[in-house]
């Protein structure tokens, strides 16, 4: 029977310490659990394109595409995924994303990927709950919408 939905928790984040150098994704195959709540936002620009042939309506074209990955993780230093966020972000250093609604296995899953550069990697210190980072991840090159098809 066919899904109407996508559940959180089956999506999947992959990571690889070394950057893609195309748009092929086949490398990013180590999947990133030590997270929770992840955001994948996307955007485009505009422009207006406003004439006198409108008949008084405003007219938008699309331009650039923009986007991030946001998410928390557990603070676990031993975690490879934890080091390879932490690195990149202490060496200002492109790291390779994979972010889909299914695993990277299933045909039709979907997602953002490509090289990512770590704007944020904050520490929360709740009292009575788990240190955590927040990370967020802005594209950097050779990114591109991709879906799975094998």
């Amino acid at each position: 029977m066919p899904e109407n939905f996508v559940l959180g928790m089956n999506c999947k984040l992959y990571f690889d310490a070394t950057p893609v150098g195309s748009t092929d994704y086949s490398s990013i195959t180590t999947e990133l659990s030590n997270v929770t709540d992840v955001n994948l936002n996307l955007e485009t620009g505009e422009a207006d394109i406003t004439n006198r042939a409108n008949n008084g309506w405003r007219a938008t074209a699309a331009t650039l595409k923009d986007g991030s990955i946001e998410f928390e993780m557990v603070w676990k230093p031993s975690d490879p995924g934890f080091q390879a966020i932490q690195t990149a972000w202490k060496n200002s250093a492109e790291i390779a994303i994979l972010c889909l609604d299914g695993a990277r296995t299933v045909a039709g899953s979907q997602g953002l990927g490509g090289n990512f550069t770590v704007a944020n990697f904050s520490r929360s210190e709740p009292l009575e709950e788990a240190v955590k980072a927040s990370v967020t991840l802005k594209p950097s090159s050779y990114n591109d919408w991709t879906t799975i098809t094998t």
